[in-house]
Parts: structure tokens; sequence; C-alpha cells
């Protein structure tokens, strides 16, 4: 049977599994036979004892469904970083509208704060390379860290 994970608690090593057939069973990390650690919001396949979820195998990662990548999220830090369009790729608004504030703005003050910001995005275009697919998917997509 498939379903999502809802919680997932790394205290208890445990969590609840919304199934397919609409009821919800609970799991252990004793259950867990996928080399990715459970989270909130994956995909698995599962067997039923009871009310507890068993043999459950990562099919899904919840990142994978938002669909993000990290080749246009490196691509566009590269030629369009300092304006910050790769934090809007990545849903970090905030931090997109800071970059393309100080980018601009920082032309007035003969160009300095430009440049740095355009460091900072050149700096970020290679942590997003050297970062495994999974590494990117969980630490800027799914956590949604904005900054390095």
């Amino acid at each position: 049977m498939q379903g999502k994970i809802l919680d997932f608690s790394i205290q208890n090593s445990s969590g609840i599994i919304s199934a397919d057939d609409g009821k919800r069973y609970n799991f252990s990390t004793s259950e867990w036979k996928s080399d990715k650690s459970p989270n909130n919001g994956q995909i698995v396949d599962f067997s039923i004892d009871g009310e507890n979820a068993t043999g459950i195998y990562l099919v899904q990662s919840a990142s994978s469904s938002e669909g993000k990548s990290k080749i246009i999220a490196a691509l566009l830090a590269f030629f369009l970083g300092g304006l910050g369009i790769h934090k809007f790729y990545l849903g970090c608004n905030i931090a997109g509208i800071i970059m393309l504030v100080v980018f601009l703005g920082g032309f007035v003050l003969l160009g300095f704060p430009s440049f740095i910001i355009a460091v900072v995005a050149f700096i970020e275009f290679i942590m997003y390379l050297i970062k495994s697919d999974d590494d990117f998917n969980r630490i800027y997509v799914e956590n949604k860290k904005c900054w390095f």
C-alpha cells in the first residue's frame, strides 16, 4: 500500500502515515528500509500489521515533487544572481528583494554594494553545484535555507 508521511519525530523515532485507503498508520524507524531518513511529505510504500506500518520503502521524496532543479538555481545565481532571481526561484522572496534592492541601489555608492552582492551570488552558485541533489533539495527546497 502507498501513503504519505504526515508526521515524523526524530526524538521518538516514530511517525504517522496517511495511507491511500484513508486510514492512518503508526510506524517506527526500525521498519524504515530506505537509505534516506524519513521526512514529512514523503511518499512511501508499506505493508500493514494491524494499526502499524511495516516494511516501509521510500517511493518519492517530498522535495522531488516540488520540481526545483539545482542546475537551474545555479545558472540563475551565476547569470542573474546580483538581481536575486535564484532566490525568487527557490521561494526566498524576502532574500530576493534584499539582493535586488542592494544590487540596484549599490550603483549610487560607486558600485561597491553591487559587487558584494554579485560575489555572494557567485558563492551560492558554487555551493549549489557542489551539493548532491538530495542535499540541495533538503537544505534549499524543503528547509528553505535562504542564505549560504
